[in-house]
């Protein structure tokens, strides 16, 4: 199995774990509306496309919520999660082997994180260290564009492993260090740094800037 398969075979036992209704890290979903965004960003392209233009989120949250709405009920929900654990088809490019690393390994990683941490905090996932090497791989080519939106300069750091400057401060704004290990550091770079175990250290006022875009310390 490949990385990104084995990152959506965790998803979809999370949500079998956690049912329908469960409190996730996104803000105003419940773990079946996750389940049907992943199936809307998979199969509904034109639908999906609010995932990444601001303009069109309605549409996009329109059909997630067309997808979650069977899901209520204990039989709907589990035919969604068998969808997100079947994945799509052999001819969508999602379920190539090189576009999904790219396009849902972090991805299906941090939404794993957002329903086991929705109702508080759980111990880390244990993850071997060709996992968290391949996080970490992907984490540092998408972290320039995760924190696109913050203005000061941040570098990250494994304790007693790597580190790697991301973002080059602009204007008069310094650097601040993102300190953690790698899996902390996904969920910080991709916006959940309130339920993220990170240290973030810095000029007080770079922080606050920092945090303000990445939804807290």
């Amino acid at each position: 199995m490949t990385w990104h398969q084995i990152e959506r075979a965790a998803l979809a036992h999370a949500l079998r774990e956690a049912g329908p209704d469960a409190p996730t890290l996104c803000e105003g979903w419940r773990s079946r509306h996750l389940a049907a965004h992943v199936v809307v960003r998979e199969t509904q392209p034109t639908a999906a496309a609010g995932i990444a233009v601001p303009a069109l989120a309605a549409r996009t949250e329109r059909a997630i919520q067309q997808v979650a709405g069977p899901a209520t009920d204990p039989e709907g929900y589990a035919d969604l999660v068998s969808r997100v654990a079947a994945g799509p088809g052999r001819l969508n490019p999602m379920s190539w082997s090189r576009i999904g690393e790219g396009a849902n390994l972090l991805e299906f990683f941090v939404h794993t994180e957002d329903v086991r941490r929705g109702t508080g905090p759980v111990e880390p996932l244990p993850l071997d260290q060709a996992h968290v090497d391949a996080l970490w791989r992907r984490l540092v080519r998408s972290a320039p564009l995760l924190y696109r939106r913050a203005p000061v300069g941040v570098v990250l750091v494994v304790p007693g492993g790597p580190r790697r400057a991301v973002r080059r401060p602009t204007g008069e704004h310094g650097t601040v260090v993102v300190r953690g290990e790698v899996a902390e550091l996904v969920l910080h770079a991709f916006g959940r740094g309130r339920a993220a175990r990170v240290d973030v250290l810095g000029d007080p006022d770079d922080v606050a800037e920092l945090e303000r875009t990445t939804g807290g310390p």
